[in-house]
This record gives C-alpha cells, structure tokens and sequence, in this order.
C-alpha cells in the first residue's frame, strides 16, 4: 500500500519559516520524481517545485529564492524548506511522487499552511 504522509503544516507569521516534510511507503523512493503542490482556497493545484531522482530541482517563479526542496533517500522522505513566507503563501500543501518510468502517482492528502499576522 502507497502511502504519502506530510508533515509541518502550521500557522504562521509573514517573514516566518516552517519546514514540510512527506515520508513515503510502498513506492521505490529512489527512482520517483517527487514534488510539492499547493492549492489555495478557490483557486487550482499549481506545482511549487519538484525534485527528480538525479537530484534536478524546479520551482514555480513566485517561491524561487525563497523555498528549498530536498530529499533523504535513506529516509523515503522529501522535504520542502519555506523561509520568507508570504500571506499568498497559504495553502494546503500536497506531496507527489511520480515514477521515472512508468509515470505510475501518487499524492498525500495534504497539510494546511497559513500565513498570517
């Protein structure tokens, strides 16, 4: 059974850090292209950034030079560190694996992130 499971969501003020994490099971971690969504209330899932096994990283324009994705192989886990946060930050946030070949997916089921004063 795959399972997704994010962590680190959390309430918190502009100029705030906070550090997602989403432990994986039952996929080969390895071999997965991993990534963070978010979706905001009323508005679409968009891609925040992504990772791939080779450790080639994508981020969406608006969290560039802000948010740091990371993986622990050893550890099934990706992480998404978010420093400088922004009201139009807030989302719930979602993890993704994708397999590099079979293109099989998988999503988590998503952890709130608020940013406010």
């Amino acid at each position: 059974q795959v399972q997704l499971v994010e962590s680190g969501g959390d309430l918190v003020q502009p100029g705030g850090s906070l550090r997602l994490s989403c432990a994986a099971s039952g996929i080969m971690f390895r071999v997965n292209t991993m990534g963070w969504y978010r979706q905001a209330p009323g508005k679409g899932r968009e891609l925040v950034a992504s990772i791939t096994s080779g450790g080639t990283t994508n981020y969406e324009a608006s969290v560039k030079g802000r948010f740091t994705i990371s993986r622990a192989n050893a550890k099934n886990t990706v992480y998404l560190q978010m420093n400088s946060l922004k009201p139009e930050d807030t989302a719930v946030y979602y993890c993704n694996a994708r397999h590099d070949i079979f293109a099989s997916e998988y999503w988590g089921q998503g952890t709130q992130v608020t940013v406010s004063s």
